[in-house]
């Protein structure tokens, strides 16, 4: 439980209306109108948010626009835009319960997952602090009597566009690397959870970010995210979400030729070879699948067993499944959050559905969960489905909810051949004590990130995107700064005589 200070502190977070900040400053939107975001756990209105029009978003990239071409952030030197991000870590680790409850309110996950959550988020500044010091061009060996180096400068305006399912870890992931180069960066939060990013917004001005620099619109994606895709004053456009909307905005992006960071869907493949620590195995994989609600892009929701290990595998994974607790998001004993939406809870059940007209097996779950207490939200049972086969929409399709799919395989090398039978590339895991067999399979799987014995996927520092249908770029690691920053060549004549090549 908080303390009364810490409660007061609470308190003064939750506002009635949150208002977007562009150039510095806090504003409502420029026809008046506002949008209700809602606590998932249940069902209630938490608060009202400024509704941004295209007006909006043309005042927001020219402030950005502004600071970029004449403000003096992008000429700052390193070590001061490090301190500021620094800054703006302490003033969040300062707010760190507050951060976290707002967090739990706005998006219905659980207590923990929000605070490790948020924790990573403090540390992407800090992480970028560091980074960004070291970032810097090079020089290169040339013939003769000629010198050349590189500058790496700031790209210029970006428009960052990030998803629901974490919403103050994805502002970090791209405010901190965007704003460490030197850029303007006009970010649009989902609009079911908007809370947070608007407070990150506010406390990067507290922490001495100049106005302008970072700005913020809120709406709909359909107008507001379509529009800043498009925009000739922006440089860039960074995206995670789904698959289908990142390929719209790459679409859109392409008629003025921007940069374009895409981190999209997955569909994980989770594999469990015979000699692996089957105990360690099932933690693991239920954590997989079962954190964040299921919510997470890189959720390995395909779990393949070997077959001889099986049914010794799944008697215990169903039984610890058994054991998750659904309940009160803020209660450290909850496991499993809420539904980020009803829409988004039928599109689950109607995967789920589809799985038993298709034959498979409901091993457990398989419907919506009631929850005592919250008896108005969006709750769904974590669900584990057998008996599928490979062209079943359930194996196939991003479900985006707490359920997962379990298949056999004979060998290694079905084993790859399933991983990698899908669309999508973001992340697999491999649980196997043999070193050479993880090196092996973890060379064959098409993914951006593997895990082996670990159901962790990202730290601060750890490159993050995908293969194929799942994006391209990578967050969270020093190279995100490359997508951040032009690499300018300069090439210099240093010797004694004038060059003349036409010999005229």
């Amino acid at each position: 439980m908080t303390t009364t200070r810490e409660e007061q502190a609470v308190k003064s977070m939750k506002r009635d209306f949150y208002e977007m900040v562009i150039n510095g400053e806090s504003v409502k939107g420029a026809n008046g109108e506002h949008f209700i975001t809602y606590n998932p756990a249940t069902g209630e209105a938490l608060a009202k948010v400024a509704k941004a029009t295209k007006e909006d978003v043309d005042r927001a990239v020219r402030a950005a626009r502004q600071a970029f071409d004449h403000g003096k952030w992008k000429r700052s030197p390193v070590g001061k835009r490090a301190r500021t991000l620094n800054k703006i870590a302490s003033i969040m680790r300062s707010r760190f319960n507050e951060l976290v409850e707002l967090e739990v309110l706005n998006s219905g996950k659980s207590l923990t997952a929000a605070q490790g959550q948020v924790m990573q988020a403090i540390e992407d500044f800090e992480f970028y602090a560091g980074a960004i010091v070291g970032h810097r061009g090079s020089v290169n060996n040339v013939p003769g009597p000629f010198m050349n180096y590189t500058l790496k400068e700031p790209l210029g305006v970006c428009a960052q566009i990030i998803p629901w399912n974490y919403p103050m870890m994805m502002a970090a992931w791209k405010i901190a690397p965007a704003i460490a180069a030197g850029c303007s960066i006009v970010l649009k939060p989902a609009s079911l959870t908007p809370l947070t990013a608007i407070v990150l917004t506010e406390i990067c001005h507290e922490a001495g970010v100049p106005e302008g620099v970072v700005n913020i619109v809120t709406g709909d994606g359909a107008t507001v995210g379509a529009y800043l895709a498009e925009h000739e004053g922006v440089d860039k456009v960074a995206f995670t979400g789904e698959t289908g909307t990142g390929k719209d905005i790459m679409a859109k992006a392409s008629k003025t030729l921007k940069r374009v960071t895409l981190e999209l869907g997955g569909k994980s493949p989770n594999l469990v070879f015979e000699d692996a620590d089957i105990d360690a195995a099932v933690d693991g994989s239920l954590f997989g699948i079962f954190y964040n609600t299921g919510q997470s892009c890189e959720a390995r929701s395909r779990l393949y067993i070997q077959e001889s290990i099986y049914g010794q595998f799944m008697e215990k994974f169903v039984a610890k499944a058994k054991q998750l607790t659904l309940g009160d998001p803020l209660s450290k004993e909850t496991h499993v959050g809420a539904i980020i939406s009803e829409k988004q809870l039928e599109v689950i059940d109607s995967y789920v559905q589809s799985a038993k007209e298709e034959g498979a097996t409901i091993v457990l779950g398989g419907g919506r969960a009631k929850v005592d207490g919250f008896e108005g939200g969006h709750w769904y049972l974590p669900t584990i489905i057998a008996d599928v086969t490979e062209n079943m929409k359930v194996v196939k399709e991003e479900i985006f909810g707490p359920v997962v799919v379990v298949s056999k395989f004979k060998d290694e090398k079905e084993a790859i051949q399933l991983a990698n039978n899908t669309d999508y590339g973001l992340a697999a895991a491999i649980w196997t004590k043999d070193h050479a067999r993880a090196t092996r399979v973890a060379g064959m799987i098409q993914a951006g990130t593997i895990m082996i014995n670990s159901p962790f996927s990202a730290f601060p520092g750890t490159p993050f995107g995908g293969y194929k249908q799942s994006g391209f770029g990578r967050e969270l690691c020093i190279e995100t700064l490359d997508l951040y920053t032009e690499t300018k060549s300069v090439l210099s004549y240093t010797g004694s005589r004038p060059l003349n090549p036409f010999g005229l």
